[in-house]
């Protein structure tokens, strides 16, 4: 019994203590593994504060420079008819990567209004009107399809947001919002070139636009032409 007294039972709590602290090392090297692994999948020189944009349609490109100023439309969550369309401009300069849909590289000025593409932008947005921020990768993932037709009956005219929102006869389905960039050309039934301003609710107009849409209510696309039938 007295060979029983005389176990030092602190040997017992040291090795526990050990034990703890092994564990938790280990812990520490999995939460640095994981930090890395996350880091890696990143593109170099990419910050933290990052995320991604998918299906976001092309409605307007500007250059300044060297610099190319994107806007872009998208949902605030992937799929189909879901979240809140939300409206960007990406600041396109000669650090971001573009992709084609084979995955190659390709200069900025390739991209196209009216194409869809996926990006990965900056959540650091300013406070204008759309947001801007800057994109680093860019992939085209659809081009624009041909050209389509569309003949209605204007229903709104907003000069300040820049577009116009027609209805086919009576159908509501059948609304659609325009929407009006530098590039779009608007005629008066002469063929003479007129401004926004010049449109008013109750015209009848034939309107060129991209075959692309958002799957907003009402859709939106961009118009190309606008012309007064009468």
């Amino acid at each position: 019994m007295e060979e029983y007294d005389n176990i030092d039972y602190g040997t017992t709590e040291i090795n526990d203590a050990e034990f703890d602290h092994t564990k938790a090392s280990d812990d520490e090297n999995e939460n640095e593994n994981e930090e890395l692994s996350s880091q890696e999948r990143r593109p170099p020189g990419t910050p933290r504060d990052t995320f991604w944009i998918y299906d976001a349609v092309i409605e307007e490109i500007t250059q300044q420079q060297n610099v190319f100023y994107v806007t872009v439309v998208y949902r605030d969550r992937p799929g189909r008819g879901r979240g809140r369309a939300q409206t960007v401009r990406l600041v396109v300069s000669r650090q971001t990567m573009v992709f084609d849909e084979t995955r190659r590289e390709i200069p900025a000025r390739r991209l196209e209004e009216g194409m869809v593409i996926d990006a990965l932008i900056s959540s650091a947005m300013t406070r204008s009107i759309p947001p801007q921020a800057t994109a680093f990768q860019i992939f085209i993932i659809n081009r624009p399809a041909r050209r389509q037709v569309t003949t209605g009956r204007i229903l709104q005219v907003n000069v300040r947001e820049q577009f116009i929102v027609t209805i086919q006869g009576r159908d509501f389905s059948s609304v659609i919002r325009f929407n009006v960039t530098p590039n779009t050309v608007i005629l008066d039934p002469f063929g003479r070139r007129i401004g926004l301003q010049n449109l008013f609710p109750g015209l009848q107009v034939r309107v060129e636009h991209s075959g692309i849409q958002t799957t907003s209510i009402p859709p939106q696309t961009t118009a190309f032409e606008i012309r007064i039938v009468r």
